[in-house]
């Protein structure tokens, strides 16, 4: 019997699976076995590699609809058929809500959002002709189930994908299972840009009870078991990984070392 997370003769597509989140992704289903192709808007110096094999790569902007069907078109070109799309690509620089224009706040959401939608939608098509169906995994974020100030319409973005998460889950049974990462603070080689120096990254660390930032591994990890026959009657979920969460700022508020009852809970 083949072991549960042995994804072996699968094909994955990883959006932005060049660097960071997305390459440890990427290379996690290289180490399970899996053909993993990756995209992006240029191509990387080098591709993840595991195990003596690596990931092809489609040049293409997924917020561009034409590109979009380029990419699956390749896809199918190369292995035949799509077994899983991790919808990884996405981000956002800080912007002040009150000034930024309604460009940027079009752009942002079309990467978040209306991407990871079209392409499931491709996906899908080609996944419900599959005897065996699919899995599509949304990279999701806390800032979509908390404010997100300094990116609002990257969390309303992201709070949007899960709900889409949900929604496609129930349209797209039993054939295709949708589920979604919703990742908390990564530590990736672009680190230094969010979090400031070496200090700053441990300030971070120390609010999250795991004690450190996540690794792209930590999400890849999640990503392959929704994907795998392991999670074969898990669909519509949000599944959160985030080292804990934060600590709650009221105990830092009033000095509070351990946590305690508050006036009014049981």
């Amino acid at each position: 019997m083949k072991p549960d997370l042995d994804l072996d003769g699968n094909v994955v597509l990883v959006t932005g699976g060049s660097r960071g989140i997305g390459r440890g992704i990427a290379t996690r289903f290289l180490v399970a076995g899996a053909e993993v192709v990756v995209c992006g808007r240029q191509p990387p110096e080098t591709l993840p590699t595991a195990g003596g094999r690596s990931a092809s790569f489609v040049a293409a902007d997924v917020r561009d609809l034409e590109q979009i069907e380029r990419i699956v078109a390749a896809v199918l070109e190369r292995h035949g058929r799509l077994d899983v799309l991790v919808n990884n690509a996405g981000g956002s620089p800080p912007a002040d809500a009150a000034t930024v224009s309604p460009r940027f706040s079009a752009s942002i959401i079309q990467l978040n959002l209306i991407a990871p939608l079209w392409l499931s939608q491709r996906a899908n098509a080609v996944m419900q002709q599959q005897p065996s169906g699919g899995s599509i995994v949304n990279i999701a974020s806390v800032s979509g189930v908390r404010p997100s100030p300094g990116t609002a319409a990257y969390g309303a973005a992201k709070a949007g994908l899960i709900n889409l998460t949900q929604s496609l889950a129930v349209e797209w049974a039993p054939k295709v299972r949708v589920n979604a990462v919703v990742a908390g603070p990564i530590r990736t080689e672009q680190a230094h840009l969010h979090y400031g120096s070496d200090a700053g990254i441990a300030a971070v660390d120390a609010t999250i009870p795991l004690g450190r930032m996540g690794t792209p591994d930590d999400v890849a990890g999640a990503c392959l078991f929704l994907a795998s026959p392991l999670a074969a009657w898990v669909s519509g979920t949000a599944l959160v990984v985030h080292g804990g969460g934060e600590r709650p700022a009221f105990l830092d508020a009033a000095q509070v070392t351990t946590p305690r009852t508050r006036a009014g809970e049981p």
